[in-house]
């Protein structure tokens, strides 16, 4: 059950003029569940991405890079995505990549496109050969049911130890002009950047020149995808796409606008939405954490404390048994590579209660107070380091008996 994040709702979700959606039921890991997804494009939209820097990085992250970078060198543009849950086509080599590029065989004849115009996504169990041929004959079906409003669909298509599907939709006004974004995302275990196994898909309906989408992919990205972990494990498939299908009447060419700022910020802003619903549906969460380091010499150093505790166990938890042990939270800070940190500055904050002053225990401080907070679902870790104007944020969930034993039993 995802913490404080209410379903979808079908028809809250808008469609993007420019982009369609068809999903198929292949069998890939279990009968009788959507598997299969298909988008396909209009004709001048654009399409960027980040992903996963795992050097195992599975077969179709290293397709899908070498498409998106045909089109950068002037190749012919994106016309579909192909994604398919049950299998990560990870970790299998040569063949791995064998049975990606014939995946994008097949849809490019059905669409008659290039394979070159598909880009290839996976998630699923590593290192287990790809079901090409349940992939493919599942393609028919997911273009006969190709329409604009599939995206509740869609989400479900891209779950594996998810709870509930993740989406999220809006309008916005810039410049004068209408924008409709739509997003989905899935991921539940295996969460920490760089990416943070989490796929996410987010189209609008403006006309964005290449090189500024590929600018604007990293900053939502490293905004939002990029400020989340669940366990510290990087997985194989990560991949966050932006899609511009081109299909409105806004138009930006250059990262030097107000235009461009506003859509900088819409997009991001859905992008974290997406993000933060996966740790509210992270594997055997109960607690929705935020983690903001503050007066930080640089963002960097900020987010290396705010990881470290993040990915402690020890502190996860004490967040599921709502124990305050927070001497926890000040040894993972002490940890976490900051050599030159001076703990007499630190301070250290839940919510409102100010539970270390200057790098010891605050003499006000109640531990009755400490474990109020921590039994709410939605908790707030705050550090100041009194050296700086940085700051960063991430954000991660409790670690619980369920998170182990969904892992223990993932492949049966």
């Amino acid at each position: 059950m995802a913490v404080n994040s209410p379903l979808p709702v079908a028809a809250e979700l808008k469609p993007v003029a420019g982009i369609e959606i068809g999903y198929a039921q292949a069998g890939i890991k279990k009968p009788g569940r959507k598997d299969v997804l298909v988008m396909r494009l209009a004709d001048g939209a654009t399409v960027a991405g980040v992903f996963t820097r795992n050097r195992f990085c599975a077969a179709p992250v290293q397709l899908s890079k070498a498409h998106l970078a045909a089109v950068t060198a002037g190749g012919a543009p994106i016309r579909a995505l192909l994604v398919n849950t049950g299998n990560a086509n990870a970790g299998t080599g040569e063949a791995g990549l064998a049975n990606a590029q014939q995946t994008c065989t097949a849809l490019a004849a059905l669409l008659d496109c290039a394979p070159e115009q598909i880009l290839p996504f996976s998630t699923g169990v590593i290192l287990e050969p790809l079901p090409v041929e349940k992939i493919v004959a599942g393609l028919p079906a997911a273009i006969a049911n190709l329409t604009a409003d599939n995206w509740f669909n869609a989400a479900e298509a891209i779950m594996t130890t998810d709870t509930q599907p993740k989406a999220a939709s809006r309008t916005v006004r810039i410049g004068g002009h209408s924008v409709t974004m739509t997003g989905i995302s899935k991921g539940a275990g295996m969460i920490k950047p760089n990416m943070a196994t989490m796929l996410g898909y987010l189209a609008f309906d403006a006309t964005v020149a290449q090189g500024v989408l590929d600018e604007l992919v990293r900053h939502a990205a490293d905004q939002s995808f990029n400020c989340i972990t669940i366990d510290g494990d990087t997985s194989t498939n990560d991949s966050f796409m932006l899609i511009a299908t081109g299909a409105g009447t806004l138009v930006i060419d250059s990262t030097d606008s107000d235009d461009y700022r506003a859509l900088r910020d819409a997009v991001t802003d859905i992008s974290r939405n997406l993000a933060q619903q996966i740790i509210r549906d992270g594997e055997g969460a109960t607690k929705f954490i935020t983690i903001t380091v503050e007066q930080g010499q640089s963002v960097e150093e900020c987010r290396k404390i705010a990881y470290a505790i993040a990915h402690s166990p020890l502190v996860k938890t004490a967040f599921f048994a709502s124990d305050p042990n927070l001497g926890r939270i000040l040894a993972a800070i002490g940890y976490a590579g900051v050599d030159d940190l001076d703990v007499n500055l630190l301070d250290l904050y839940l919510d409102d209660v100010w539970v270390a002053k200057s790098g010891g225990r605050n003499p006000d401080y109640q531990e009755a107070d400490g474990q109020r907070v921590m039994k709410q679902s939605e908790i707030l870790v705050r550090v100041t380091l009194g050296r700086g104007a940085a700051a960063a944020t991430v954000w991660t969930c409790d670690l619980s008996h369920e998170y182990v034993t969904i892992n223990a039993d993932y492949r049966s």
